[in-house]
């Protein structure tokens, strides 16, 4: 199976989680994007969480958006993403080349820097829910653990990963999201947080076997359900075992949270752009006849630019006419 999601329980209720596999549509987004290498890993990172967190949805329409704004080089990222887990996003500076943190990975850190995480759940109401936290560490996986402990008041872990290869595409990506619910008992509680103490990374459990040259550029952000903040970055590895990638994310959720586990959706997710030419025009046509008027004076064709899949839009002038 492609690019999907797991969303599942423990058998006692006391936990859900999500768990995903998105080596595709990050590599989408690199194309569509031309992305170094870190900043693969940071967008990448963010549409994995993106795409599990918009399945989070009470509604097929819910849009979820998240936004981090940082002082770093990178300087901003935008992801948004629906309830069927199609996902896009864009990066302010798209090539950005740092030396790498002092555990040998690609610097996702200072890229993007200091900064905002903003959660943005727009579910057709008059006014969307905006959350906001400071940026911990800008390795993304932390920052969203942060998030929905201090903001949402839930105890989450966040695991995110991605790998590239030696040619600098996509090897692998994921990640996962484990969740307590109010009523978790302490053993529960303390299972969960020795897995979590004993976990190495997302693209361990998604690719396998010995390394055979690509770099891991993976971020997990772990909370303790006592609130204290702690994360691991391990190094990891890009042999395909043969196993099948549900039995992977299955295979990761148990090894955290233990064997008893119910998944109960699994979910196809994707790089979507719902960009059309249908919906350009009438974006255009909504700017009024006078604002038509002086673009036909201009005497040139119009061209519109989509930054989330890097489409350009071209209006001849005999159209703009037919728009008045």
């Amino acid at each position: 199976m492609s690019d999907h999601i797991i969303k599942g329980r423990t058998e006692n209720n006391e936990v859900r989680f999500f768990a995903a596999t998105t080596r595709e549509l990050v590599e989408k987004a690199r194309t569509i994007h031309n992305t170094s290498p870190i900043c693969t890993a940071a967008l990448g990172r963010l549409l994995t969480a993106g795409a599990m967190m918009g399945t989070m949805a009470k509604n097929e329409s819910d849009i979820l958006t998240l936004r981090i704004e940082g002082t770093g080089p990178a300087k901003s990222l935008t992801v948004t993403a629906d309830s069927k887990a199609n996902v896009k996003g864009i990066i302010s500076n798209p090539v950005v080349d740092l030396p790498p943190n002092l555990e040998g990975h690609l610097n996702v850190g200072d890229a993007i820097g200091d900064g905002f995480l903003r959660v943005i759940r727009d579910a057709g109401l008059k006014e969307p829910y905006v959350g906001q936290t400071m940026l911990v560490t800008g390795e993304i996986a932390e920052d969203l653990t942060y998030y929905f402990a201090t903001s949402e008041q839930i105890p989450t872990s966040v695991g995110l990963g991605v790998l590239m290869s030696s040619e600098n595409t996509v090897a692998q990506a994921g990640g996962f999201i484990i969740q307590l619910m109010p009523f978790a008992s302490d053993e529960t509680i303390s299972k969960i947080e020795k897995g979590l103490a004993a976990f190495s990374s997302v693209t361990d459990f998604l690719s396998g076997a010995d390394s055979t040259g690509s770099q891991s550029h993976g971020s997990s952000g772990n909370i303790k359900f006592l609130n204290q903040v702690y994360g691991s970055d391990a190094s990891e590895k890009s042999t395909d075992t043969g196993i099948s990638t549900d039995d992977k994310l299955t295979a990761m959720i148990r090894s955290i949270v233990g064997e008893e586990i119910i998944v109960d959706e699994i979910i196809p997710a994707a790089y979507k752009c719902n960009c059309s030419r249908e919906r350009v025009t009438k974006a255009l046509i909504s700017v009024g006849k006078a604002e038509l008027q002086s673009m036909i004076d201009d005497g040139k064709p119009v061209t519109l630019h989509c930054e989330f899949c890097n489409t350009d839009y071209t209006f001849e002038l005999d159209e703009l006419r037919k728009f008045i």
